[in-house]
């Protein structure tokens, strides 16, 4: 036991004097799983983790289910190693707040990718702006399968109009890991944007996110006229 209580020190004096750089991936896990399993060897279950999901991220992408059916993860471990991720996009989220100016679809990628960091259903945010461009609000407006988003036209209009934001811009994500927009996709975006043409809103651009990539229906020529 003392052996054990040891080798956690030094895990995490080295990780607070040097971070995680010098750490291997099972490194990582192991020290991580110090704070939900407190008498037992974490390198074991660190390795068997890896091996069952080949990968780190796979590891933090994994489900509950999935991550205690692994030998020594118990419902503890697995909502710690949830919790990293959810926590990130948190963090991701709360550096991107109201104020910024997207006046491009580089600086709206930018601003939206952290929402989707661990999405697992396709969902969509809609961000209102100012006359400048500038970040009035941003919220999720529809959530639907692994598949598919719906979105509701009038509810929409409605929250453009309470944040009396002059343009908007909308953004959802592709759980297939491809960006490009489905026809379906540029349907709806063009029939939003004559509603909120109606009130006096103008809807910039639509992004569609898959994973770390995005793709701009603005820039593709998906919306013309606009």
């Amino acid at each position: 036991m003392e052996e054990h209580a040891g080798h956690r020190e030094r895990m995490r004096k080295r990780f607070l004097r040097f971070g995680l750089d010098n750490f291997d991936d099972h490194n990582v896990l192991e020290l991580l799983l110090f704070y939900a399993v407190p008498r037992r060897d974490t390198n074991v279950i660190a390795h068997r983790l890896l091996d069952a999901f080949g990968t780190l991220d796979g590891v933090f992408d994994a489900s509950p289910e999935a991550l205690m059916a692994v030998e020594g993860v118990g419902p503890g471990a697995a909502a710690l190693i949830r919790l990293v991720p959810e926590a990130a996009r948190r963090y991701f989220i709360a550096r991107t707040a109201p104020g910024q100016i997207l006046a491009d679809s580089e600086a709206a990628g930018r601003y939206l990718l952290p929402r989707f960091l661990t999405c697992r259903d396709e969902t969509m945010y809609l961000v209102c702006m100012d006359g400048k461009l500038k970040v009035l609000d941003c919220r999720e407006v529809s959530r639907g399968s692994a598949t598919s988003v719906s979105v509701n036209a009038r509810r929409v209009t409605q929250i453009a109009l309470g944040q009396n934001a002059s343009a908007v811009l909308l953004a959802h994500n592709h759980t297939s890991g491809i960006a490009i927009p489905s026809d379906e996709d540029v349907a709806v975006t063009l029939r939003l944007r004559a509603l909120l043409a109606q009130v006096g809103v103008t809807l910039t651009d639509h992004i569609v996110v898959a994973g770390d990539d995005f793709v701009s229906m603005a820039d593709s020529g998906l919306l013309p006229g606009g």
